[in-house]
Formats: structure tokens, C-alpha cells, sequence
């Protein structure tokens, strides 16, 4: 730092930020809940928290039809001239805040396209094709139960679905017994299986589609793109037309949550400033900075060198890491939670449970997650180093790849969602859910058993953070 500028170590920001304070709030409620966010099985107890709570709560004795109330009589409508919008909580939840969801989902995926594990297609090859199997094999095995089915044929997408928070929660707990390169398997799995029930939800599950609607919608993201593109930089553009697209493909008839997956993928992956460049504008700015406070205008000074200080650190970030850093913990936290907490109640008033779990849906959809995921994500991975067009990652052997195929059955969030799409009947969609649920637990036990049972090598332990959905 140069003499005569401000020393921005010196200062005790502790005593002065309200978070790391001693105060009661911060200290007993706002830290721990913090500390919970950054571990990594900690999205996954959430949404188990909210899946249970649905439960009891359809399950009520005397108030369980208060959960389909709340969820379905409850509306939200909102009229602007010829614009009219009405939903109930419940399609508000799978259509509004579902798009903030895959607007994250988006972004990982664009993040490791260009970034991650899968810019490199030698590297890309395994995970890509596991992950095929994994969506193939599941969704044949529930045609085979459900094929002749008019009513549950369209539910085949249901199994194809990996959640992320779940799977990795479980590596989480299994710690160093298993190798680093078995939750980066993973995790590129569910980035590459994303894209397929992205791809799924967009082509299979679209009913009545408006070209006006959806030409509108594209146009607006056409738009979006040339501003990034003359890197205009300001939310106050962004948000509205964000906004705009969302709802023209919901009213398009194309998901609206595809707009947010979209939304994503156009999203900035560099910043405005590279490395060298962020240096020598804040040093620009640094030389400048007033220090005698008798100067006239001092704090004005400083008040406009701190912005241009501010402005520079924040554009040498990408927009792509400054919007996951800001929406991670929503989606994670509150956004999933909320969805299972509206999809996951079923009422079992009156339902034979062994009947529902031996249902040819429920049956299909189990199926498809536990044997459908393992067999599929192991034999196409087991194809792939056959064929020499990859490895598998260092220190893992093939039980390490059966235990972490066998955990990608764990589906949930996407897998409820898509039951949501598939289905119109809705003792048919309980069916689904109660096949998501079981198989979800099978597929959990059963790769938390297979990858504790392998013998320890000597690898760096699995590393914590924030789990994706």
C-alpha cells in the first residue's frame, strides 16, 4: 500500500459489520444458519425437512384437506391492460419460482461448459454418456410396466431425473471413504442428466403451444443477448426483460421454466476485467484516494472514489458467478423447499399402501431410479473405457462407480416436477410420487451401503460446500 492512502487492513470491520458482531441475533441465529448453508449435505436435510412436513400435513386427521386447500383455492392475479395473470400457490410455486431454480440450474450448467469438468470432451465423454444411460435405461424399464397405459405412458420422463442435493449429501456423509473424483463423477452426471430433462421438459411437455407468445419470448431474449454483447452491464435493463421472457413462455405454452434455463446460458461466464486489468484500474483508483480530511469536499471524494473502487472489483467478476453467489442459498434454501413442501404432500386417507407401492407407476418409476440409473450409468460408463474414449476418474475402481451410479437414482425435485407435467389425473401423479419417494429411499440406502462397503485409498476427502438443489 503506498504512503499516504488509506490502509483498508487496518480497519476493524468485525466491530462494525452487524453479522460477525456479539450482538444476540447475528450471533445465535444469523451465523448458525450461515455456517449451515456452507455444508454440503445441508440442502439435501432441508428438503427432506419440507417433504416430511408436506406429508404430515396431507396426512392430517382432522385438517388434511387443508394442504390441498391452501395449495390449489389460494390465487394470485394480476391485470395489467390486456395482461392477465392468475395462478393458484401451487402453479405460482411450479412456475414462478421453479424458473429461479433452473435459472441456477442454468447457470452450473453453463459454468461447466465452459469452465468446468465438461469443456474438456475427452473428459466430458464418461459423465455425458453415463448420463445417457441413466436416462435411457430408466425410462425404458417404466414403459415396460407402463407401455400399454394410456393414462401413465407420458410419466416414462419421470425417472430420468438425478437430485444433486440428495447424492451428494450422501457422499457427504460417507467423507474421505470416498475419492474426490466420485462427487466430480457425480456431479457432471446430474449437470449432463439436467440437460436431458431439460431437454425432455421442452420437447415432450409442451401442450398448446402460441407461436405469437413464443416469438415474442425469443425476440426479448434476442435482445437480452445484445446487450451482453455491447456489455451493458445494469440489473435495471436485465430484470424487467428477464420478467418479460418468463412470461411469454409461460403464456407461450412452453415450460416457463425454460426461460430460466435459457436465462442461464446467456448469462456472462468472464468478467468486464481480466486479472491484469482489475488490478490497474484499483490501483488507479487507490493513488487517488483523498486522505486529509480538511480538503473541501473530502467525503464527497471519497464517497465517488469508493463507487469507482466498488464498480471496478464487481466487474471483474462475471456476471455468471456474482448471479449464482446471489441465488445459490435462495434455490437451495428456500426455492426447493417451498416446491416440495407444495408437491410432495399425499393424502394416504383411504389408499391400500401396498397396492399404491405394487401400482405399475409407482413400480416404473422405483424401477427406473434404483436398477434403471445403476445398471444404466455403469454399463454406458463401463462402454465408454471400453471403447477407449475415456478413464475413469483417478483413485476410483468400478464398486466406486456402482455405489455412485446406484446414489444418481436418488430422485426428487426435477422427478416430482416433471410427474407434475406428465400426469392430469391426479391420483395417478400420487402414484408417481409415492414411486419417487420409494425408490428415492432404495437408491439412497443402497449407494450409501455399496461406497461404504469399498475399501478406503488413499485420496483427499470429498471437499463440503453448498450443495446445488
Amino acid at each position: 500500500m503506498k504512503q499516504g492512502c488509506l490502509d483498508f487492513r487496518a480497519v476493524d470491520r468485525t466491530s462494525k459489520n452487524w453479522i460477525d458482531s456479539d450482538r444476540f441475533i447475528p450471533a445465535r441465529f444469523v451465523r448458525p444458519v450461515l455456517r449451515l448453508t456452507r455444508i454440503e449435505a445441508a440442502s439435501g436435510i432441508v428438503l427432506v425437512a419440507a417433504a416430511v412436513i408436506a406429508m404430515l400435513w396431507a396426512n392430517l386427521p382432522v385438517f388434511g384437506d387443508s394442504y390441498y386447500n391452501f395449495w390449489h383455492h389460494h390465487h394470485l392475479e394480476v391485470s395489467l391492460g390486456p395482461i392477465h395473470f392468475a395462478e393458484d400457490l401451487k402453479d405460482l410455486v411450479n412456475d414462478g419460482l421453479m424458473a429461479i431454480f433452473f435459472l441456477v440450474v442454468g447457470l452450473e450448467i453453463k459454468r461447466e461448459l465452459v469452465l468446468g469438468e465438461l469443456r474438456d470432451p475427452r473428459k466430458a465423454a464418461l459423465p455425458v454418456v453415463a448420463a445417457l444411460g441413466g436416462m435411457v435405461l430408466p425410462a425404458l424399464i417404466y414403459l415396460a410396466f407402463n407401455g400399454g397405459d394410456p393414462a401413465a405412458i407420458r410419466g416414462w420422463g419421470v425417472p430420468m431425473a438425478t437430485d444433486i442435493a440428495f447424492s451428494l449429501g450422501v457422499l457427504a456423509l460417507l467423507g474421505s471413504r470416498v475419492p474426490v473424483g466420485a462427487r466430480l463423477f457425480l456431479l457432471a452426471v446430474a449437470i449432463a442428466d439436467d440437460i436431458g430433462a431439460i431437454a425432455v421438459i421442452a420437447i415432450f411437455y409442451t401442450d398448446d403451444l402460441s407461436l405469437g407468445y413464443l416469438g415474442l419470448g425469443v425476440a426479448v431474449l434476442v435482445l437480452i443477448v445484445i446487450a451482453t454483447r455491447v456489455n451493458i452491464r445494469s440489473h435495471i435493463l436485465y430484470a424487467p426483460l428477464a420478467l418479460i421472457a418468463w412470461f411469454c413462455f409461460l403464456e407461450s405454452g412452453v415450460h416457463s421454466t425454460i426461460a430460466g434455463v435459457i436465462l442461464g446460458f446467456l448469462t456472462p461466464s468472464r468478467p468486464l476485467y481480466d486479472n491484469h486489468e482489475f488490478d490497474r484500474a484499483a490501483r488507479e483508483v487507490v493513488d487517488i484516494f483523498p486522505t486529509h480530511s480538511d480538503e473541501p469536499g473530502f467525503q464527497e471524494k471519497v464517497e465517488y472514489e469508493a463507487r469507482q473502487l466498488a464498480d471496478v472489483a464487481r466487474e471483474s467478476i462475471s456476471p455468471l458467478s456474482r448471479l449464482m453467489h446471489l441465488l445459490h442459498n435462495w434455490s437451495a434454501f428456500v426455492i426447493v423447499p417451498i416446491f416440495a413442501l407444495a408437491n410432495a404432500g399425499v393424502s394416504l386417507a383411504g389408499i391400500d399402501l401396498v397396492e399404491s407401492v405394487t401400482s405399475r407407476v409407482a413400480l416404473g418409476v422405483a424401477l427406473g431410479l434404483v436398477a434403471g440409473k445403476a445398471i444404466g450409468v455403469t454399463g454406458f460408463a463401463w462402454l465408454v473405457v471400453k471403447l477407449g474414449w475415456g478413464r475413469l476418474p483417478s483413485g476410483i475402481g468400478w464398486q466406486h462407480m456402482i455405489g455412485t451410479a446406484t446414489l444418481a437414482g436418488i430422485g426428487f425435485t426435477v422427478a416430482l416436477f416433471i410427474g407434475d407435467l406428465a400426469f392430469t389425473d391426479n391420483a395417478v401423479i400420487d402414484l408417481a410420487k409415492i414411486g419417487i419417494f420409494t425408490g428415492s429411499i432404495v437408491a439412497g440406502v443402497l449407494g450409501y451401503l455399496i461406497l461404504r462397503s469399498t475399501p478406503e485409498r488413499n485420496q483427499p476427502s470429498v471437499p463440503t460446500g453448498g450443495a446445488r438443489h
